[in-house]
């Protein structure tokens, strides 16, 4: 079966009344997992959470970002995924080698793995202050905790589905979500139509294990939806050695004395990607040096 491309595909229903985004990230997953080395309970809760992250991504305009962080105290620790509105997609589970029996459905047990905590939304517009929005996780399944949160945090009545698929090799073979969002002035007669569309659809994964693709799944949620676009998404990380040097100056003249003289060397790996970058003694040197006429100049 060839791979599907990793897109977004948003679209209008109930002639305006309820919008619904659909993705598929197969290939963004597997990127995650290769980088963090995660294993499958792992691998589905950042799978789910990048997932949704990529599809609130693409109701942004322009620069603006958004962090999605999931707080939970079960041992797969944070979870933290940024996205932008071009479609790029980063992030990390603190614990990505945990092993949990599957849940009573037989499935992967994404919720032990949570646990119970908060969820966090934060917003960047380019403005002075950041728009945070916060809610109590309520099953750690993390498609039900952003159902809840729209719900709660921004009075949008929603449905939010994400399912990872991973085979034995710890790869995803199918992997993508939805999001289906009833509007101002929708009417009790939308409602009871999003809802039996809803409850045809087993899950996710089950659909789109199939080969389906994010438009096929948005008209199987939406028959009458139209307007439709679709964008790509993908992985990419914001790091460099530039910002990671930067990093490094920032802890100060004295610190990098330290380090040169006890190391000779430093390794900042990045926690998104999971890049290493290699600064030498001549590479520390330099840093201290701007360090030193930095503070001279100030």
């Amino acid at each position: 079966m060839s791979q599907i491309p990793d897109e977004i595909v948003r679209g209008l229903s109930r002639e305006g009344r309820a919008r619904i985004l659909t993705c598929t990230t197969t290939g963004l997953v597997n990127e995650l997992q290769r980088r963090h080395q995660s294993w499958p309970v792992a691998t589905a809760a950042l799978g789910r959470t990048a997932s949704i992250a990529a599809m609130m991504g693409a109701m942004l305009k322009g620069n603006d970002r958004l962090t999605l962080q999931i707080q939970g105290d079960g041992p797969l620790g944070s979870i933290l995924v940024d996205a932008d509105a071009q479609g790029h997609v980063r992030g990390y589970v603190k614990n990505p080698h945990v092993h949990l029996a599957p849940n009573a459905q037989g499935k992967l047990n994404v919720g032990g793995g949570v646990g119970a905590g908060m969820l966090y939304v934060i917003r960047d517009y380019g403005l002075k202050e950041l728009y945070r929005g916060a809610v109590e996780l309520q099953t750690g399944e993390i498609a039900d905790d952003f159902t809840y949160y729209f719900s709660v945090s921004e009075q949008t009545p929603s449905a939010v589905g994400a399912g990872v698929l991973v085979e034995t090799d710890n790869r995803a073979v199918a992997a993508g979500g939805f999001i289906l969002q009833l509007l101002p002035g929708h009417t009790e007669e939308d409602i009871a139509a999003v809802e039996q569309h809803l409850a045809k659809l087993s899950s996710v994964t089950d659909f789109l294990k199939t080969g389906a693709t994010a438009a096929e799944l948005l008209w199987y949620l939406a028959p009458d939806a139209y307007g439709l676009t679709a964008s790509s998404v993908e992985f990419r990380c914001s790091c460099s050695r530039e910002r990671l040097g930067s990093v490094l100056a920032g802890l100060g003249a004295a610190e990098l004395e330290s380090m040169i003289e006890e190391q000779g060397q430093a390794e900042l790996v990045c926690r998104f990607c999971n890049e290493a970058y290699q600064f030498d003694r001549a590479d520390l040197e330099q840093l201290l040096a701007d360090v030193k006429a930095t503070s001279i100049d100030e």
